[in-house]
């Protein structure tokens, strides 16, 4: 560092500054939210919900240095902000590491919640403190328990036996959402399927709001999460068809967005996990039903992925069952394979191998018919309402179809053309074919026009201590009764004495004094001895906010009419589906239970990336680590948060080994040093002083929200680089510390760098001779007299080469402008003898002047 450079940064020392005034912050609370007679204008900033598992880390330093910088930005605006902190503290890390250690999960989560919060406290995020929630507090669980009955009375909630998602090492079961590429996603262990009576939450009611509402949300949310919502809700049109199954009363319905291919159907295929491959099996020979349970206890063995996997060899046995095609009449065969999933559509499939590559490829593996029933080498434009027989007799169209046979070339004919093949189909076009298929369906009363969906109902029971227990009782006689409202909360018994290591089966289940219940009229009871997905703790923790210590209700709603729905809501993209889906759809359900008046919870969705060391997620595993504390002992908190922010746009990774956090800490301390060099007092006039000065500082404040509001924050911490140059240079220049535009400078430099470095930002407050907070200062507004540029430079050039620079006003017309130019000494001597032949003149910027020689 140059003699010069320690003469700016000398005196600086970011562990004094940081000690001067945590503790006064703690003193003044000035982040506490008034939520009731404030009457400035509100915004809600939220971040995602943490995890206490360990202290923070440096993905947690960038996602909360940009909902600060968020919150603070809108204080700074005017607006009384509300935000706030909690933790998503029940789950299965507190309990895996609670067995590891030997000790109850309590200790270990509230510990951590402890280690954490300090951490907060120190990284200087503008929480209030005064309204933290944990969700493993009985006070919050109990408004867990209250939902699940509001839910539960709403026919919301309700218990079935199915095959579940099953984690072998975790030994509980997963939603299909915890499943990433048939591995759970929290240990990464490949997911088997089970079956189990587990309670569900029937998200499906409300898929068409779920994917309608995403309208909303576009331009607010990015648009890669509204794309995954969408994908994994997975709306499906088309039809509802029934096939009668000899030998089985009522029919089996078969979903298909594709109706018009009916009559190419030549077997129908259900799903060996599905309870229709059981009853088919069970209701043919021995032979079969031999034969089933082998190749379901091999299809178990296999993920969904796997199942799903084109390439893959195709399985699969006849059930010796046949079916009725309700089109045409034709007796097809059942056969059961691995390749349809029990829980898309009703679990069995119409197979038109002709025209469905799966299909295809499972009839050549086991001998099966294959019919063309799309011409697809007609054309598909112009109106042709009925083929005639001169049409189908054309024997070009029979050699181009032959040339194309799919059961020859092995390639299903997916696109469009002409129905053949098809009866009264013949000649129509796929979207006719399909209106009128359906209309037949409809007319005999074997089909009509449906709906699927890859969104499955919500899994919300979980074999696991640590966590809500689900408020129902069960009698001997199947009956569930719902706990009594009054009753909550259902209280977690003491770890004391259970067994928590998996097992398969909640270690509630143990603790008889707590699952064994009497009721009043004397009937003996059990508990549910499972606790509930913690996802459903995090899907309303926004609106607890709003009222955390209320004792009478789960939120108060003239709060959540004031404040919600969230205005900006900040954190990772890992949750995408998970998190912001559940919450959606718990909001969703409480507008139509009348307690809040909105649809969607998070109006405004930012997405931070991942920090990364050397370009790999950072672990132990590959000796790349950056322990958080350390940055933060090394260069301080302010360094590493301006870091956070200057490292690029908010949504890109940062790799940490590509930034310099020791150059931010430089800048911190000749922006301190600037604060320093005032001299004026506080209070003076800001209308005089230097006017270069002034200007840039202008321009600073009226360039401000449009780089925040757009999360520019790396561009606008670049401005504030370029502005400490700028006061540097004047001060030094000779302008002094007296110039009261130095001091105005420096003033909304303090406010602005509070955004990013707050205590740097708190002690030039101070030093500018003000009273703290910096933090709930007003930003100024720009001076628009100072945003109008006196002079600008004009740009002449004769046949392409610039030739003079011109300062000109502003406003000066296009005419004036030319003449100027043609005045130019320079641009005289450039054109000489030749004729001008073309001027362009863009005022107040650019003369073009075009000669021919």
């Amino acid at each position: 560092m140059s003699q010069h450079e320690q003469s700016e940064t000398s005196g600086y020392d970011f562990r004094r500054i940081q000690e001067r005034w945590l503790p006064l912050w703690d003193q003044m609370k000035p982040f506490s939210t008034d939520t009731s007679d404030d009457t400035r204008p509100r915004k809600y900033v939220l971040d995602m919900f943490p995890y206490p598992s360990g202290d923070l880390h440096m993905g947690h330093a960038e996602a909360y240095a940009l909902g600060d910088i968020i919150a603070r930005y809108w204080r700074l605006q005017g607006f009384n902000v509300l935000h706030p902190i909690g933790w998503d503290s029940f789950g299965l890390p507190a309990e895996g590491a609670a067995i590891k250690r030997g000790i109850d999960p309590r200790e270990w989560t509230y510990d951590n919640i402890a280690q954490q919060r300090s951490s907060m406290r120190r990284y200087a995020t503008s929480f209030d403190w005064d309204r933290v929630i944990h969700t493993s507090d009985p006070e919050y669980y109990r408004w867990n328990q209250w939902l699940f009955l509001k839910l539960y009375e709403k026919g919301l909630a309700y218990r079935k036996a199915s095959w579940v998602n099953w984690c072998p090492f975790d030994q509980t079961v997963l939603a299909n959402e915890q499943v990433v590429d048939g591995r759970c996603e929290r240990c990464d262990n490949v997911v088997v399927k089970k079956k189990l009576t587990q309670w569900y939450f029937k998200i499906t009611d409300y898929a068409d709001r779920l994917l309608d509402d995403l309208n909303q949300l576009e331009g607010r949310w990015p648009s890669k999460v509204i794309a995954m919502q969408r994908n994994w809700i997975g709306r499906s049109v088309g039809a509802d068809v029934d096939f009668t199954i000899e030998g089985r009363d009522e029919p089996v319905t078969v979903f298909t967005t594709r109706p018009d291919t009916l009559f190419g159907a030549t077997f129908m295929v259900v799903a060996p996990d599905s309870e229709l491959a059981a009853e088919l099996a069970a209701g043919s020979t021995p032979e079969v039903q031999v034969a089933f349970a082998d190749y379901l206890a091999q299809v178990q063995k296999s993920t969904e992925i796997e199942r799903q996997d084109a390439a893959r060899e195709k399985t699969g046995i006849p059930l010796e069952r046949y079916a009725i095609n309700p089109v045409n009449g034709e007796r097809i065969p059942v056969w059961t394979a691995d390749y349809v999933l029990a829980d898309y559509g009703h679990g069995a499939v119409m197979a038109v191998p002709a025209h469905d590559q799966r299909d295809l490829d499972f009839a050549r593996t086991f001998g099966l018919p294959v019919k063309v029933v799309v011409d697809v080498t007609a054309p598909i434009t112009g109106a042709i309402p009925v083929v005639t027989p001169e049409m189908l007799e054309n024997p070009d169209a029979v050699r181009d179809l032959a040339s194309i046979d799919p059961s020859v070339t092995g390639e299903a004919l997916a696109g469009d053309g002409r129905m053949i093949n098809s009866g009264p189909l013949d000649g129509l076009s796929k979207q006719h074919a399909i209106r009128r298929v359906i209309e037949l369906l409809e007319e005999a009363g074997t089909g009509r026009a449906a709906k699927t969906y890859r969104l499955r109902d919500w899994l919300i029971s979980r074999q696991r201590y640590w966590g809500t227990p689900i408020p129902i009782l069960h009698t001997d006689d199947g009956r569930e009764i719902p706990v009594d409202e009054s009753e909550l909360p259902v209280a977690l018994p003491p770890s004391e004495g259970l067994d928590l290591q998996p097992k398969g089966t909640s270690p509630l289940g143990a603790a008889s004094d707590w699952v064994n219940v009497t009721l009043p009229d004397g009937t003996v009871a059990r508990r549910d001895p499972d606790t509930m997905d913690t996802f459903v703790d995090s899907s309303w923790y926004f609106l607890r906010f709003l009222s955390p210590n209320d004792e009478d209700q789960a939120f108060d709603t003239a709060m959540a009419e004031k404040w919600a729905p969230v205005d900006q809501y900040v954190g990772g993209v890992t949750h995408a589906i998970l998190h912001l889906l559940y919450a959606r759809f718990i909001t969703k359900v409480l507008f139509d239970l009348g307690y809040v008046n909105f649809t969607e919870p998070f109006s405004a969705l930012l997405n931070q990336g991942m920090v990364l060391m050397d370009g790999s997620a950072m672990s132990k595993s590959r000796g790349n680590l950056v322990r958080l504390s350390d940055q933060l002992d090394e260069f301080g908190v302010d360094a590493v948060r301006l870091t956070m922010a200057f490292a690029g746009p908010p949504e890109d990774d940062i790799d940490w080994a590509d930034v310099s956090p020791a150059g931010s800490a430089k800048f911190l301390a000749r922006a301190w040093r600037v604060a320093n060099d005032v001299t004026s007092e506080p209070g003076v006039a800001f209308g005089s002083g230097d006017v270069a000065l002034r200007r840039a500082t202008h321009h600073l404040l009226a360039d401000v929200p449009g780089l925040v509001e757009s999360f520019k924050f790396n561009v606008l911490v670049a401005r504030l680089m370029e502005h400490v140059n700028v006061m540097r240079k004047a001060i030094d220049s000779g302008v002094g510390g007296a110039d009261p535009a130095v001091r105005e400078a420096a003033e909304v430099l303090a406010i602005l760098l509070s955004l990013f470095s707050p205590y740097t930002a708190e002690d030039m407050w101070a030093t500018l001779g003000h009273e703290p907070t910096v933090a709930l200062q007003t930003l100024p507004k720009a001076d628009p007299r100072l945003l109008v540029e006196e002079s600008v430079t004009a740009i002449v050039q004769v046949d392409g080469k610039v030739r003079d620079r011109l300062e000109v006003s502003p406003q000066i017309a296009p005419d004036e402008l030319e003449a100027l130019a043609r005045a130019s000494d320079a641009v005289q001597r450039a054109v000489g003898a030749r004729e001008v032949v073309n001027v362009i003149v863009r005022a107040p910027r650019v003369v073009n002047i075009a000669t021919r020689r």
